[in-house]
């Protein structure tokens, strides 16, 4: 498992019972989580002092119980900023446990001894986006919302990066990867957190299950000849590290020489030591 483990700024403090409870800097979230099937710790008193509560509704989706929070606050991971707001269905803005993977996007830049232009598609609020772009790289951050790419230009300048080669682009990803390889357009890294279930702009629709295999496979068409990685993230149950491992071994494992790793995401927790599953990644790292 990759344990999002270097954090000062949040922590799972407790979970259990098909809920956690967090700290997001000063601010203390209760919020749903279906792995945490397990009994809640009974001497953790940090459960009587949420700021919010998100309530999950029988009739699908739910909504938060704002006791003493602001409308936005920012946390720090590094050198990087984020500014955080309750969202409907339980989000923050940010997914602490992708800071695994901005851990490894960063050595990998860094290591690269080379200039680095990244693709990131379906970049939400830009996590993957300032790790590489504070790292050294060039990047393109694609999403269809929107709202999400406004928000990650303020994570940006939050950051202090909005000086850096970072093109935000609002487009459906599939038509985007599309009209790059018609332009010729290559990347050395090509990172993607593809949601389970979505739509475009133009109200195109995305299935992960029915559409994940062949958009990687597309996606290969604006790799560039001299690859560094390639990061596939999900939060389907229905894709194991297994399957997105295959998946790149059968799309970038036949287009260069490398290694290919998957893993669950975790995140610890303070009360019990345990790690708290939160998704899976898979990476294809290229040979030098």
């Amino acid at each position: 498992m990759w344990i999002a483990d270097h954090w000062k700024d949040y922590a799972v403090l407790d979970c259990g019972g098909g809920e956690k409870i967090e700290r997001w800097g000063n601010q203390i979230l209760q919020r749903p989580d279906p792995q945490a099937i397990w009994p809640r710790d009974k001497d953790c008193k940090i459960w009587n002092k949420p700021n919010a509560i998100y309530h999950r509704s029988n009739a699908g989706g739910g909504k938060w119980e704002i006791r003493k929070l602001p409308e936005q606050w920012a946390i720090h991971y590094g050198d990087l900023t984020f500014q955080l707001k309750p969202m409907s269905f339980k989000h923050t803005g940010l997914f602490p446990e992708q800071a695994a993977n901005w851990d490894f996007i960063d050595k990998m830049i860094r290591h690269a001894g080379r200039p680095i232009n990244v693709l990131n598609l379906f970049a939400y609020t830009g996590g993957a986006t300032l790790a590489a772009a504070n790292a050294g790289a060039s990047v393109c951050h694609v999403d269809a919302s929107k709202g999400m790419v406004q928000w990650a230009k303020e994570n940006a300048a939050s950051s202090g990066l909005s000086d850096r080669p970072i093109r935000w682009i609002v487009d459906d990803c599939k038509k985007f990867v599309q009209r790059e390889i018609r332009r010729g357009r290559k990347y050395d890294a090509i990172i993607m957190d593809p949601p389970s279930y979505g739509r475009g702009p133009s109200g195109e629709t995305w299935k992960i299950e029915e559409d994940v295999a062949d958009f990687i496979d597309l996606t290969m068409g604006v790799l560039s000849d001299k690859p560094l990685f390639v990061l596939i993230s999900s939060y389907s149950t229905g894709l194991a590290p297994s399957v997105m491992s295959y998946l790149l071994g059968i799309t970038a494992g036949k287009r260069a020489a490398g290694k290919i790793e998957a893993q669950e995401l975790g995140l610890p927790v303070e009360s019990t030591g345990l790690v708290l599953p939160c998704g899976s990644s898979a990476r294809f790292i290229a040979e030098e």
